[in-house]
């Protein structure tokens, strides 16, 4: 297998965009979101059912309750903000399945899905064709 195979197969285990995160969330699939941001940051504006968790409190007594048979999705704002990778980097070393979400909030936001929080949006899907 070419050197190129291996990295985009190891890319795809890692990351997932907003598109096939929003077809995995309606399919029912057995996943969690984790906003990784500030609680503030949070409270403002989040992914429908995202639970916060801020990556700099993430440790094992904050992360107990969580089920690790789950496949985790972690995002932040998105570019320029590295709050996703931190989280899903101590997601995976506390031992769980971890995704992180590319773009962040922002693409999510973008591609037309709804927020919920005090400046949450309604959303308007765009097919990106994938």
């Amino acid at each position: 297998m070419s050197d190129q195979i291996i990295f985009y197969e190891a890319k795809l285990r890692y990351e997932i965009d907003s598109w096939d995160l929003f077809v995995a969330l309606k399919n029912g699939e057995k996943l969690m979101v984790i906003d990784a941001r500030s609680p503030e940051a949070y409270n403002r504006e989040h992914i429908p059912h995202a639970v916060n968790i801020p990556h700099r409190v993430m440790n094992e007594q904050s992360v107990s309750h969580l089920d690790r048979s789950v496949m985790y999705v972690t995002y932040c704002d998105g570019i320029g903000c590295n709050a996703s990778t931190k989280g899903a980097l101590n997601m995976a070393r506390l031992g769980f399945t971890v995704k992180e979400l590319m773009g962040g909030i922002e693409w999510w936001k973008r591609d037309g899905y709804a927020t919920e929080g005090a400046e949450g949006k309604e959303g308007q899907v765009v097919s990106c064709g994938c």
